[in-house]
C-alpha cells in the first residue's frame, strides 16, 4: 500500500513514520497520566509539543494535496496511519491536540472516517482491562 515509484515512495514512507510516531506518543502520554503518580507536567508537556509539532507538519504536507487521499486517487498506508493516529488521539486524549488547528487534517480524518470499511472494523478506545479489575489500584 505504498507507492512503488520514488519519490513518492520515500515521502509517503515519511507520512506513515510520522503518524505512528504521533501515535507512539500519545500512547506515552496515556500511560505516563495512568501510570505515575505524581504526573510528570514537564513530560506531559513535552509530549503535547511533539504532538502538535508532528501534527502541523502533517498538516503542512496534507495542505499541499488536492488529491482524495494523500497520494493520489487510491488509498494507502500513510492515509490510514494517519487516521488511526489522529483517532486514537482524539479519543485517548480529548481536547489535547484540536483538528480545528489542522483543517487539512481534519478533512483527510473525516473522509477516510466516512469510508464504510473504517466504520466497519471502527470500534472506540478502551483502556486496558486491568483498569477496571474489582480492588485495582494505582498505588
Amino acid at each position: 500500500m505504498f507507492p512503488t515509484e520514488e519519490p513518492a515512495r520515500r515521502q509517503a514512507l515519511k507520512i506513515a513514520a510520522l503518524a505512528t510516531g504521533l501515535g507512539d506518543k500519545a500512547v506515552s502520554l496515556f500511560y505516563e497520566r495512568l501510570l505515575h503518580e505524581p504526573i510528570s507536567d514537564l513530560w506531559v508537556e513535552r509530549c503535547r509539543k511533539q504532538i502538535e509539532g508532528v501534527m502541523a507538519v502533517l498538516e503542512a504536507d496534507r495542505s499541499t494535496r488536492p488529491e482524495t487521499y494523500w497520494f493520489g486517487d487510491r488509498i494507502g498506508h500513510a492515509d490510514i496511519a494517519v487516521a488511526a493516529a489522529l483517532r486514537f488521539l482524539g479519543e485517548a486524549h480529548p481536547g489535547l491536540a484540536s483538528l480545528t488547528a489542522f483543517p487539512a487534517l481534519a478533512a483527510h480524518a473525516a473522509r477516510l472516517e466516512a469510508l464504510p470499511v473504517f466504520r466497519t472494523v471502527s470500534q472506540p478506545f478502551i483502556p486496558p482491562a486491568w483498569l477496571r479489575l474489582p480492588g485495582y489500584c494505582r498505588c
